[in-house]
C-alpha cells in the first residue's frame, strides 16, 4: 500500500455441528496442525526463551503477558531507546538491541520464540525473519500491511511447522466464546446481517504528510523505516500517528477490525468475502489520497452461504459513521460505539469491541435462552500460544495463522476499498487474489525499500 492503498431446523443442526470448529471454512488449509518441527531449547527451569521485536508502547503489554505466564524476556529490541526505556529497567537482565536481525543473528540459537510488536509496516520482514530461523512467532495485529505478505507468512509458518498467534487478544475472551455458542447454537435464528463499528480514528487521517524534523537522539529513523519508502521523521507520525499513514499502518479498519470483525467471521463461519464494496470514505484534504486514510468510512462485505447457515452481509463504519439502531430495539439499550450488532430472525444481539459482553437487545430479551456452554475455554491469550509450542499442538493457540491470515485478507480488502474511494466494488478471487479492480490489484502486493524484503 505504500502507492496509495429465517431460521429452520436444518440450519440450526447444522450449526451445532461446526460449533467450536474455529476455523471453519479455513479447516481445509490446515496450515498448522501437523507435527511442529520447531522445538523448544528452553530457558532456566524449563522455560522459553522469548525474544521481542519492539519494547516500547504495545510491546510492553506483550512482554508483561509472556512474563506473566513464566517465560523468561530473553532479549528485547526497539529502535526507540527512550521510548523502550522503562521496559529495559523492568527486565534487566534481557539482552537489549536497536536492531532485530542483529538480535536475531547474534540470539538466534538461544532463543525459542519472537514476538513482533512494531508498526504495520515491519511485521511481515520481521516475522518472515524469524519464521525462517524455526522460530514460533506471535505478531501483533494486523498481521500484515499487505495481502500479499500476510498469504507469504502463511506458507512459511506452515514450512517451518511452528506454532502461531496474532495480537487479537478478544479472540480469547469469554464473550468470545459466549456469542459463538449463541449464534452456532441457533439461539438468535439465522442471522443474515452484521453490523460493525469502531469510533477510530483517535489520530489524524485524511491529511497530508507533515513537513520533516530533525531525528530524536534517541530514535534510529532508518530502521523504523525498514522496508518503507525513505521519507524524512516527523512527530506528528512517530510515536503515535503513525496508524494514519498509508506507508505505515491500515487506520481504523486494520486496528480495531482485527477485535471487532474477528468475532461475526468466527462465530458465523464467515470465510472470505466474495464482494466488497465502498459507501462511504470520507476526503475533504486535497491530495490526502496520496498519503494517508480517509477521515470516516463505510464499508459493505457480502459473504457466500456457508454450512447451516444463508449468506450474509456486514457493514463496517467507522469515525462519524454510527451503526443504525435496529428496530425494536429496547430503550434501555444503546448501541456499541466499538462493537457488533447482529440481526437475528429470533433475536438481535450486541457486543462491545474484543467479543466484550454479548447482550440481546430486542424487546423479546426475557425469552432469550442462553444455550449450554460447550466451547473450550481459553486459558489466556499467550497462554494458548505457549502451550500450544510446549505441548507441540499448533491449534491449541485460537487465533492461529489459520485464523489470522482470512482475518487480516478480510480486513485489508475494505482498506484497499476504502484508498480507492466511494462506488468502489472489489470482487474477490482468493486463488489468484484478484479483485476485478486493476488499482486495487496493484495494492494487494507489497513492493519494499531497496535492501529490504521478505
Amino acid at each position: 500500500m505504500t502507492d496509495v492503498m429465517q431460521s429452520n431446523g436444518s440450519l440450526i443442526t447444522s450449526r451445532r455441528r461446526f460449533l467450536g470448529t474455529g476455523v471453519g471454512a479455513f479447516a481445509s488449509l490446515n496450515i498448522l496442525s501437523g507435527f511442529v518441527k520447531a522445538q523448544s531449547r528452553g530457558g532456566v527451569n524449563g522455560k522459553l526463551n522469548i525474544a521481542f521485536v519492539g519494547a516500547g508502547g504495545r510491546a510492553a503489554a506483550n512482554i508483561d503477558g509472556c512474563a506473566a505466564a513464566g517465560q523468561n524476556i530473553y532479549a528485547l529490541c526497539d529502535v526507540d531507546s527512550a521510548r523502550a526505556a522503562g521496559v529495559y529497567t523492568k527486565y534487566p537482565e534481557a539482552r537489549v538491541y536497536v536492531d532485530w536481525r542483529e538480535m536475531l543473528e547474534k540470539e538466534g540459537d538461544k532463543i525459542d520464540a519472537v514476538v513482533v510488536s512494531t508498526p504495520d509496516h515491519l511485521h511481515a520482514v520481521s516475522t518472515m525473519a524469524a519464521l525462517k530461523m524455526g522460530k514460533h512467532v506471535y505478531v501483533e495485529k494486523p498481521l500484515t500491511l499487505t495481502i500479499s505478505e500476510a498469504r507469504a507468512l502463511h506458507k512459511a509458518a506452515r514450512e517451518a511447522g511452528v506454532c502461531t498467534q496474532m495480537g487479537n487478544t478478544g479472540h480469547a475472551n469469554e464473550g468470545a466464546r459466549l456469542t459463538n455458542e449463541y449464534i452456532q447454537s441457533g439461539a438468535l435464528g439465522e442471522v443474515s446481517q452484521v453490523y460493525c463499528r469502531t469510533n477510530r480514528p483517535v489520530w489524524p487521517q485524511d491529511l497530508v504528510r507533515p513537513a520533516g524534523e530533525p531525528v530524536p537522539e534517541t530514535l534510529n529513523w532508518d530502521l523504523w523505516l525498514g522496508p518503507a519508502p525513505e521519507k524524512p521523521f516527523s512527530s506528528q507520525i512517530v510515536p503515535f500517528k503513525w496508524r494514519g499513514f498509508l506507508d505505515y499502518g491500515t487506520g481504523a479498519l486494520g486496528d480495531m477490525g482485527a477485535h471487532i470483525i474477528d468475532h461475526p467471521m468466527w462465530a458465523l463461519n464467515l470465510g472470505l468475502p466474495t464482494k466488497v464494496s465502498v459507501e462511504k470514505a470520507d476526503r475533504k484534504v486535497p491530495g490526502a489520497e496520496r498519503d494517508s486514510h480517509p477521515g470516516s468510512c463505510i464499508i459493505n462485505y457480502e459473504f457466500a452461504a456457508g454450512d447451516g447457515r444463508g449468506p450474509v452481509k456486514l457493514q463496517w463504519l467507522d469515525g462519524q459513521y454510527k451503526i443504525p439502531r435496529p428496530g425494536g430495539m429496547r430503550e434501555d439499550q444503546q448501541v456499541p460505539d466499538n462493537g457488533c450488532v447482529y440481526l437475528g430472525s429470533e433475536h438481535h444481539m450486541m457486543h462491545g469491541s474484543h467479543g466484550g459482553n454479548p447482550t440481546i437487545i430486542d424487546a423479546a430479551f426475557e425469552q432469550f435462552v442462553a444455550p449450554p456452554k460447550t466451547m473450550e475455554r481459553s486459558p489466556g491469550h499467550y497462554v494458548e500460544w505457549i502451550e500450544a509450542i510446549q505441548k507441540g499442538d499448533p491449534s491449541r493457540a485460537k487465533s492461529n495463522f489459520d485464523v489470522a491470515v482470512p482475518l487480516t485478507e478480510t480486513l485489508l480488502l475494505g482498506t484497499i476499498g476504502s484508498l480507492l474511494g466511494v462506488g468502489t466494488e472489489l470482487t474477490w478471487d482468493p486463488e489468484t487474489m484478484t479483485t476485478g479492480n486493476e488499482a486495487a490489484d496493484k495494492l494487494v502486493r507489497h513492493s519494499y525499500r531497496e535492501g529490504w524484503s521478505l
